[in-house]
């Protein structure tokens, strides 16, 4: 957005009581569609990959997509890591976030009975919203949203990572109770790239 004199205005910031998280369905469908298509994906470790995939598995049956996208019970086949290796998929699901049209997604995983997670997973929550509609504290409401239905999920706490210059990354975590573990590097699997970790405080300690 761009004033009358030339100066770029800040993005429009939303009625974020409008922000909804929502199963993948085919009312979103099209709007995520979209997303994949302007080439954003919804993963920053192997995106391309990720992307592509997405939009295949929803040109052969978009209806056996939308169901991958929640699986609890972790029964779906193993996941590729970015470096081609397999593991056993976890427990967890995607919520796409919604403020009447698609904006991004959020998305949870967990072991059951513990906090802990296996080497090869960053964190318990991932998140992204489209470039469009970045600035307006959609990923910041989305990720409270979430909290909340990790609380649901008898989860005493999560830990999350970002890459150790995404600041506007930092901020959604702090602003959501989140407290820096410290800096370290990511499994070769993901890219070994540089991050911070992170982790919100959900229940009292057990």
């Amino acid at each position: 957005m761009v004033s009358p004199a030339g100066a770029r205005l800040p993005p429009r910031r939303l009625r974020l009581s409008t922000i909804r998280l929502a199963r993948p369905s085919r009312t979103l469908l099209a709007g995520y569609v979209a997303a994949l298509g302007s080439g954003w994906a919804p993963s920053n470790i192997a995106g391309e990959r990720i992307r592509l995939a997405h939009l295949a598995a929803i040109a052969e049956d978009a209806d056996a997509f939308l169901a991958s996208l929640h699986d609890p019970e972790a029964n779906g086949p193993p996941i590729e890591l970015a470096d081609g290796s397999r593991v056993a998929r976890l427990p967890g699901y995607t919520r796409w976030v919604s403020d009447g049209g698609f904006c991004g997604f959020v998305n949870i995983r967990w072991q059951k009975g513990t906090e802990a997670l296996p080497a090869h997973v960053s964190g318990h929550i991932g998140y992204g919203v489209v470039p469009e509609k970045r600035g307006r504290g959609i990923a910041t409401r989305a990720l409270a949203l979430m909290l909340d239905e990790a609380r649901g999920l008898g989860l005493a706490h999560v830990e999350l990572t970002a890459e150790a210059d995404n600041v506007a990354s930092h901020r959604v975590i702090e602003r959501n109770g989140g407290i820096a573990l410290g800096r370290e590097t990511e499994p070769a699997a993901h890219g070994g790239r540089q991050i911070i970790r992170w982790r919100i405080v959900l229940l009292a300690v057990r």
